[in-house]
């Protein structure tokens, strides 16, 4: 799977973010049944109650749902992967302004900029 964690933000948070981050780009989709605990923990190199505390927390946010014996699922609302894309999309442009700001430029500075790179990747393109 990938799993990529720094030591800035509890492991649990990162993991409830990568798992997030699969529903929203459609690598998991609604009524997909996730590995268990222990597979995902495997894989992530994590303590298992680790990702038990992160799964619970998705299960409490309602993107995950259990079933007594069968597992844990991805919640089956397609609005699920849209709300994801829209809260990540904001953290994303928040932090790059956050950047930029930090570098000297304004909002208007970073438009302008990202508008000149837009146009030359269209010249690219053509």
């Amino acid at each position: 799977m990938g799993w990529k964690f720094s030591d800035d933000v509890p492991l649990y948070q990162q993991i409830m973010d990568g798992i997030k981050q699969r529903i929203a780009t459609g690598d998991w989709v609604p009524g997909q049944k996730l590995p268990s605990v222990r597979e995902l923990a495997v894989d992530a190199g994590v303590n298992p109650n680790t990702m038990q505390k992160a799964l619970a927390e998705l299960e409490r946010e309602g993107l995950l749902y259990a079933k007594r014996t069968a597992g844990r699922f991805v919640a089956e609302r397609e609005e699920i992967k849209g709300r994801l894309q829209e809260e990540m999309m904001q953290s994303y442009v928040k932090e790059f302004l956050g950047n930029m700001e930090s570098l000297g430029y304004s909002l208007e500075d970073t438009v302008a900029l990202l508008q000149k790179i837009s146009d030359q990747e269209e010249r690219k393109g053509e």
